[in-house]
């Protein structure tokens, strides 16, 4: 019953991510402004670690979970460095 449940709870979780990873793209590519483009990436990697947690939790492989380390520390230092870019007009000062 539990583990019923908990695959049940992981579709349900991938799918609602998937929405949001399109919702996310959609916006990184239609932004009307650098700012909204960048949250849109923001979220786009956010949604797409958390996709990648969830694969990890239903076959239960560690290769994800090194996977969604990965792109969550890239994903923060380029948003990072794209905002800086935008407030100061450089990256490195």
């Amino acid at each position: 019953m539990t583990a019923i449940l908990l695959g049940i709870a992981i579709t349900v979780a991938q799918i609602t991510l998937g929405l949001a990873l399109a919702c996310a793209a959609f916006r990184f590519v239609r932004g009307p402004r650098a700012q909204d483009r960048i949250l849109g990436l923001d979220a786009f990697y956010v949604n797409a670690m958390l996709l990648l947690l969830t694969f990890g939790i239903q076959t239960s492989r560690t290769v994800y979970f090194e996977a969604a380390l990965v792109i969550s520390l890239l994903g923060f230092v380029g948003t990072v460095a794209l905002a800086k870019f935008l407030m100061r007009g450089e990256v490195i000062e």
